[in-house]
């Protein structure tokens, strides 16, 4: 049986790796349970694992995965994301055999190169080589593609430099998705949009970086996160 804070913060972080395929920060579940601090969701957390919820993933850094849901929350064991992982040292540039997915029926997806976690690089529109994505990873019928991630200010979010992120092609985004955004027609980046008024603000998920605040006419939402794949 689980308390209601329990449930709350199963059902945040299940709603979240649903929507943008990796798990919320501590601040983000700290303010979505209304806490005062972390630490109590260290204990909630805690708790969750403990009763078999959830399972925290090994040398990365809050990657948490959803075992099974209880019946309040639809019940039965779910198959969350997870980036996969491949031992050994980083691979070389050979994209079949560094991406490579065991999940099945998989898509191949053209990388359009890397995208900015950082200080914002040119914009890229040409794909370099294709990588296999599982199809579930794939939110919708919309054209998707991928991008290498360059850059550390999105690490709060569980996205690290190097990793491959899956983009759902679309203009539009809420506030809090995670978009790739074209900044004044040759920057691209990756950020957490807010929409405030006629302004558009972009989060980095790590307080070494400032959020940009920029009049909306700058600012050009070219898809959304929806997955990521990971090597070691």
């Amino acid at each position: 049986m689980l308390t209601k804070k329990q449930l709350e913060l199963l059902n945040f972080i299940n709603k979240r790796l649903q929507r943008d395929g990796v798990p919320p920060s501590f601040d983000e579940m700290k303010a979505a349970l209304d806490l005062r601090s972390k630490s109590g969701i260290h204990r909630l957390i805690t708790a969750l694992e403990e009763r078999g919820f959830i399972r925290r993933l090994a040398h990365r850094a809050r990657a948490i995965e959803i075992v099974k849901l209880p019946e309040a929350l639809g019940g039965a064991s779910v198959s969350s994301f997870a980036p996969r992982v491949i031992d050994g040292d980083r691979p070389d540039t050979t994209p079949a055999a560094a991406m490579a997915i065991e999940s099945a029926p998989a898509m191949e997806l053209p990388v359009m190169g890397r995208i900015a976690a950082g200080t914002p690089i040119e914009a890229i529109s040409e794909a370099s080589h294709n990588v296999a994505v599982p199809s579930q990873m794939l939110t919708s019928k919309d054209p998707h593609y991928a991008l290498e991630v360059k850059g550390d200010s999105m690490i709060d979010a569980g996205i690290n430099d190097g990793d491959v992120v899956v983009i759902r092609e679309t203009s539009a985004a809420d506030n809090g998705d995670i978009v790739v955004a074209l900044v004044e027609g040759h920057e691209a980046t990756l950020k957490r949009f807010r929409r405030k008024g006629e302004m558009i603000a972009l989060e980095a998920a790590n307080p070494a970086y400032e959020t940009r605040v920029l009049p909306e006419g700058k600012v050009k939402v070219q898809g959304r996160l929806v997955g990521l794949i990971r090597t070691y």
